[in-house]
């Protein structure tokens, strides 16, 4: 069976300069107006095409080298792309988040947006990576997402994906059934509450500050959402279903945003944070 194009976008990541605009762009401009002063070693976390490497080159001359650690060598292959007009001052690394590898270099500041929850239940060993690299009047901003979760551990995407399995022929009391045998933890489990994590970053780091906001994601038409999801949790949750249900899966996927958007005016909404972080 040859896979359908929506199931190759899954599997490559591909189209996330378009999908970000759904969410990520939002996080990007929040945290880079925290860098203050002239910044010359900046660090990101989850660097994906470089969207947030490059807005910070453009928004501060004084960064000598802007630092990108990604797990996907596609989005390492665009980022390249992307930042070719600053030569000399990025380079880009292949990094699993959840094992870091050392890395000569001290920062001055430190960013990862929207990708802590990916490195549950091992969150300490990048939080110890950073706090061996900041240097004494560095800052670490870190943004995490806080959907609500039901009794089973669903909440933010995970709704979407539950019906999506519904629409694509499962019972909709073995959802929860459905993701343990699938091995698939939902993200809304994934994401520690505000409460522990404060608890967590407290061992390496000192909370300077933080900001809070609603994140609210609205959708043009099924198709768009279906590509976002895609493009961000790629086959993720797609493994769920058999092979052969893969490309009606993210057609419900999109489906389930769009009639959200149409009843409520909004696909999903959820608390984000923002955290300032100094060194101890």
């Amino acid at each position: 069976m040859t896979a359908s194009a929506i199931e190759i976008q899954a599997g490559t990541l591909a189209g996330y300069a378009d999908a970000s605009r759904l969410r990520q762009v939002q996080d990007r401009d929040w945290v880079l107006d925290q860098v203050t002063g002239s910044p010359q070693t900046l660090v990101d976390l989850g660097s994906g095409i470089g969207q947030l490497l490059e807005t910070a080159l453009d928004r501060h001359p004084s960064l000598r080298l802007a630092v990108g650690l990604e797990r996907s060598e596609h989005r390492i292959a665009e980022a390249t792309e992307r930042l070719a007009r600053f030569p000399g001052r990025t380079v880009l690394h292949q990094a699993d988040l959840t094992d870091p590898k050392p890395l000569d270099v001290r920062a001055d500041v430190v960013t990862m947006t929207s990708v802590l929850h990916w490195l549950y239940p091992v969150e300490h060993r990048v939080f110890r990576w950073v706090a061996d690299r900041l240097a004494p009047d560095g800052r670490f901003l870190l943004t995490t997402y806080h959907p609500a979760r039901d009794a089973h551990g669903l909440g933010g995407e995970d709704e979407i994906v539950r019906d999506a399995l519904i629409a694509t022929g499962t019972e909709p009391a073995l959802v929860p059934q459905v993701f343990s045998e699938g091995e698939v933890l939902p993200i809304a489990t994934r994401t520690r509450t505000v409460e522990d994590l404060a608890e967590l970053l407290g061992e390496f780091f000192t909370v300077e500050s933080y900001l809070e906001r609603d994140a609210v994601v609205t959708v043009r038409d099924a198709a768009q959402y279906e590509h976002f999801h895609a493009a961000t949790f790629g086959d993720y949750y797609s493994r769920l279903v058999a092979p052969a249900l893969r490309p009606a899966f993210f057609t419900a996927v999109g489906e389930s945003a769009a009639r959200r958007q149409a009843e409520r005016g909004w696909v999903s909404h959820m608390p984000v944070r923002l955290w300032r972080l100094a060194p101890r």
